[in-house]
């Protein structure tokens, strides 16, 4: 009888298999709503990468963009995504104005899809003008719901153990209206893995990366950054050349759940090396007037892989000459906000504009919170937008050349 019952249990084994399987593959299916947090100004940006990844279901708002995806979605727009900050699961949406109404509408979701029982749950939290306005006590709250309802789900009795995996929630209070989310990047997608070092006010990679993507340049044409610093600019622009995913360096925290297969990691990940064009010629140019920066560019350029893509020089911005007769400069020069700068700063706009006059065929591009840079550079700007480096408003001053 033990034999036939082996046997009877080995024949229906491949069905037992087949259904986790499909049900496995009804899972990765199922559509999940993604927030990529964006820089205030960087939203269009980050919408059209959204959708250069192919999902088509987009809506942006204010310091996000939302969009629909399958569970590829949270390793390939982690990967991909250059200009926004990071990329979360939205969990759900509701109003609430009492305690209670929090609690049990957090109760409400399906947390055990997501968090293993051995779960670390770190609760983060912000409120405006909401009558659930102390974010202390509305973290607690959160916390309190989701930990009950995978104490039922895994039928745990006890306090859960959370050595495991870490998942960041975020609940955030707007009017009040409740965005409960997931962090599935960790690390902010500005850190890209390659920065060894940086000077004084370095630029986030996500905004170097915007400031690329918001010219028409493509890799068949020079670009030149005279004020490169840490190299920041002309790194970003050759990963961007070369179609390197940004991400590709490095580790994300949806990475440790569970919930979400390797296979979709490793799926990703060979995408990536697919599309990537190793073979692109680049004629890229970063230049500073530090030696020392010129070295750290340097150093930051071979931990990305690009050493001998980016040609590095230490020179003045007064001694550049470009060689060819087309191209584009993009450029974050001194702001001359420290005391004693403002002279510098002016000279230098002076002689940049002195130099590019005789090149009417570039582009020029330069972001500034000088107020006067046009009446220094002595050209008006072809365009102007508003973009913030860090907590500082600047203005992005685009030169088309003819």
């Amino acid at each position: 009888m033990a034999y036939k019952a082996l046997a009877g249990l080995i024949l229906f084994m491949p069905y037992i298999l087949w259904d986790v399987f499909l049900k496995g593959m009804e899972t990765l299916s199922q559509p999940i709503t993604l927030i990529a947090t964006a820089a205030m100004g960087l939203e269009g940006i980050v919408k059209n990468e959204v959708q250069e990844l192919g999902y088509d279901q987009v809506k942006t708002e204010n310091g996000r963009v939302l969009f629909e995806s399958d569970l590829s979605g949270i390793a390939r727009s982690n990967l991909w995504l250059r200009t926004a900050d990071r990329v979360k699961l939205l969990m759900g949406e509701f109003d609430a104005y009492t305690f209670d109404q929090l609690f049990e509408q957090t109760k409400a979701l399906p947390w055990e899809e997501w968090i293993s029982k051995d779960g670390f749950i770190h609760v983060v939290g912000k409120s405006h003008k909401s009558k659930l306005y102390s974010v202390p006590d509305c973290q607690s709250i959160v916390k309190k719901a989701i930990v009950s309802r995978l104490q039922e789900a895994y039928h745990i009795n006890s306090r859960l153990e959370e050595s495991g995996a870490r998942y960041k929630v975020e609940v955030a209070i707007l009017k009040d209206r409740v965005t409960l989310s997931m962090d599935t990047s960790g690390s902010g997608l500005h850190k890209r893995g390659y920065r060894v070092g940086q000077g004084d006010a370095p630029l986030k990679e996500t905004l170097a990366a915007a400031l690329v993507k918001l010219t028409n340049w493509s890799p068949e044409y020079p670009l030149i950054d005279p004020f490169a610093g840490s190299g920041t600019i002309p790194i970003e622009a050759a990963l961007i050349g070369q179609n390197i995913a940004p991400g590709f360096n490095r580790e994300f925290s949806a990475e440790e759940w569970g919930s979400v297969p390797n296979t979709i990691w490793e799926q990703a990940l060979e995408e990536a090396e697919d599309l990537a064009n190793y073979d692109q010629p680049l004629d890229i140019i970063g230049s500073d007037i530090s030696h020392e920066l010129v070295d750290i560019a340097k150093q930051n350029a071979m931990e990305a892989g690009l050493a001998d893509l980016v040609k590095w020089k230490q020179m003045r911005v007064q001694d550049l000459n470009p060689k060819e007769e087309k191209g584009y400069l993009i450029g974050n020069p001194p702001y001359g906000e420290r005391m004693g700068e403002q002279e510098v700063v002016e000279d230098i706009y002076q002689s940049l504009g002195r130099i590019m006059a005789s090149y009417p065929k570039w582009s020029v591009y330069v972001m500034t919170s000088y107020e006067d840079f046009e009446e220094h550079y002595g050209q008006k700007a072809t365009k102007k937008r508003k973009l913030f480096n860090g907590f500082i408003r600047t203005d992005y001053y685009q030169y088309f050349g003819k």
